[in-house]
């Protein structure tokens, strides 16, 4: 497909305003329109109430109408004032872990038994090594999230109190537009509408099971408290970005930088990743898959998260996220 021309690029939010009304809408040049009369008055397709999640169940028929709405010169207001919430509430996160090459190799050095007589280089020359034959022969390690612990891209983010180890993980996450199911990786990008901004956090001594060792890994305790998956702003149409796998993550903690890397580093790419999801998951419109975090994460520098912290989140072309770490409440 072509890409359309700068003056018709767009990308959809999800808004409150001052009056606490919330609305699906179109964004450009930091002005924003309401779609809310456009679905209702039937200018714009959608498939259930005026939200994003309706826009995507319908998206081959809603592209091209919001592509002439994005043209249009009048009814835009300005985007200040208005709270950016999470694009939309997800059905299914399907997630992947250990998914990029430097960020594993780093894992596999920072885990090295003491006693190790390798040297730091032929650990991480052995990794490489490993990391290149999982590309070719292996299969991505994918596993659920829960759409509860979805936020917004401003919203506080809050530190559970039963641990201090709570770590960031930003990630660039593929948006379903038209149902998937056991799609091939050739077939799997155009199932996919856009991109969006996802921070999966994860209390990291929760991950595994100390009292079950034999059971392995406990996602659902490790990933899924209330404000862990900070989402948006933007869903950015993927004919916007031209090719997902060379896109630039960056998160900085504090105005420090933490992850600084390229999707180059992915090993399975976000086609493989749809596709490998699809093989057991019939996939639907408004699921997030996510496609794993670089290097770089709290864990690698000996810094977690604690309440004041200040995360500032970006990937080319979908914006920016900035959430503030609180303390929770005492119950």
């Amino acid at each position: 497909m072509a890409t359309p021309a700068a003056a018709e690029r767009f990308a959809l939010g999800t808004f409150e305003a001052p009056d606490g009304r919330v609305f699906p809408g179109l964004v450009r040049d930091q002005r924003v329109r309401d779609l809310t009369d456009a679905i209702t008055g039937g200018v714009l397709p959608c498939d259930g109430p005026p939200a994003l999640l309706g826009l995507l169940r319908v998206w081959d028929d809603a592209v091209p109408r919001l592509a002439e709405l994005a043209a249009a010169d009048d009814g835009w207001r300005d985007g200040a004032g208005l709270r950016v919430r999470a694009p939309l509430t997800p059905g299914q996160v399907l997630q992947s872990g250990a998914n990029y090459r430097t960020h594993v190799i780093d894992l596999v050095v920072a885990h090295r038994d003491p006693d190790d007589p390798r040297d730091e280089e032929q650990v991480r020359a052995e990794a490489a090594a490993f990391m290149d034959r999982r590309a070719a022969e292996g299969e991505p390690y994918l596993f659920v999230g829960l759409p509860s612990a979805v936020c917004g891209p401003d919203d506080d983010v809050v530190l559970p109190a039963y641990s201090d180890q709570h770590d960031w993980e930003l990630e660039l996450a593929a948006v379903i537009g038209r149902p998937a199911f056991r799609v091939s990786p050739e077939q799997a990008l155009d199932h996919v509408a856009g991109y969006t901004i996802a921070n999966d956090i994860t209390t990291r001594d929760l991950v595994f099971r100390r009292d079950m060792p034999d059971i392995g890994t406990d996602w659902l305790r490790a990933k899924n408290a209330p404000t862990f998956l900070p989402l948006g702003p933007w869903l950015v149409p993927a004919e916007f970005v031209p090719d997902p796998m060379d896109l630039r993550i960056r998160l900085t903690l504090n105005g420090r930088v933490m992850q600084d890397e390229t999707t180059k580093d992915m090993i399975f790419d976000v086609a493989r990743l749809v596709s490998a999801a699809s093989q057991t998951v019939p996939l639907s419109p408004g699921d997030l898959v996510l496609t794993g975090s670089p290097a770089g994460n709290g864990m690698h520098w000996g810094r977690l998260l604690r309440p004041g912290d200040v995360m500032e989140s970006t990937i080319t072309g979908l914006g920016v996220q900035r959430n503030r770490c609180v303390a929770e409440e005492a119950r």
